[in-house]
């Protein structure tokens, strides 16, 4: 039960942040294009993996919005991608900016935001039973950013079988949080069912602190219980901006019940360059002490506009 940890925020090697392009503007219409890209050649850490190329995302994404009020807008969002069914998210939206916005379609759900630490590909071990969990046809997400409080809650069913919800079931989860001074506190949690029809009960807690120049820290605690296994992570990650130079290392520590398993630690490493605006160079290694693992290795580029 692993899944990688993302950054929450734009990545510290990253010049500036990503701006989609307007591709039209008029009564009170409003077209937006952005995308991104990643090539990697990446060592992973399973035994014999050997070094090869990925082109991990080439992603196109429109952003359509008609204003209904100065309050209110209608939108629909698609997106493209040259990988697997070559579709990412497709929903219509409601948006305001006093209630947040509420999506309806194909997207992800709330622990997809989960996670700490600015890494690449290796990541920190977590609880998370796999991401196809929290991304799926038949989402309904409601999102509310209010400077000092954030709030997300999604509901997903799956009755076309695309995910790993049970098809007459429901997964539900939610994030709230708390930005004061130099702090940033999250709550997570999420119950569903699976396919297997086992259901599981995910709770988490992050921190992250920004008090002092140029340097980033985190922890995080999730548990997961279904009726199969209890299992805990524990995680910590930094990252330090070097003049132009972004680095970044994490740490994890995972345990359950089962008496056959042995406590799992991972770590990575990394070093990311700015190319250019929204365009980062990167190296990263990483690892496990998982049985019949080896060293990760990752050197890539990622873009997006």
């Amino acid at each position: 039960m692993k899944k990688t940890l993302v950054a929450l925020s734009v990545l510290a090697a990253s010049a500036g942040s990503a701006q989609a392009f307007e591709l039209y503007n008029q009564d009170g219409v409003t077209v937006d294009m952005g995308g991104d890209i990643e090539v990697v050649y990446l060592q992973k850490t399973e035994k014999d993996h050997d070094l090869q190329q990925e082109i991990q995302d080439a992603d196109v994404k429109f952003d359509v919005r008609y204003a209904i009020n100065s309050e209110l807008q209608f939108g629909g969002f698609f997106e493209l991608q040259d990988t697997g069914s070559n579709m990412g998210d497709a929903y219509v939206a409601l948006y305001s900016d006093s209630v947040g916005s509420f999506k309806v379609g194909r997207t992800c759900t709330a622990l997809d935001d989960a996670g700490i630490g600015s890494d690449y590909q290796f990541g920190i071990t977590t609880f998370f039973n796999g991401s196809e969990m929290f991304c799926g046809d038949e989402v309904v997400r409601w999102d509310l950013d209010k400077e000092s409080f954030y709030a997300t809650v999604a509901l997903a069913q799956d009755k076309n079988g695309s995910t790993d919800v049970g098809v007459d079931s429901t997964y539900f989860d939610a994030r709230v949080g708390y930005r004061v001074a130099d702090f940033d506190f999250t709550v997570l949690g999420g119950s569903g069912e699976t396919d297997a029809k086992n259901t599981e009960t995910l709770l988490g807690a992050e921190a992250r602190f920004n008090g002092i120049e140029n340097l980033g820290l985190a922890a995080a605690f999730y548990t997961l219980d279904n009726e199969t296994v209890k299992a805990n992570t524990f995680g910590l990650s930094a990252t330090y901006q070097l003049d132009v130079v972004a680095l970044a290392a994490g740490y994890s520590l995972s345990s359950d019940d089962v008496d056959a398993n042995d406590d799992l630690n991972a770590w990575y490493v990394n070093a990311g360059y700015p190319l250019a605006p929204n365009t980062t160079a990167y190296v990263e290694v990483g690892g496990n002490d998982a049985k019949d693992s080896q060293t990760g290795f990752a050197i890539g580029v990622k873009a997006a506009f």
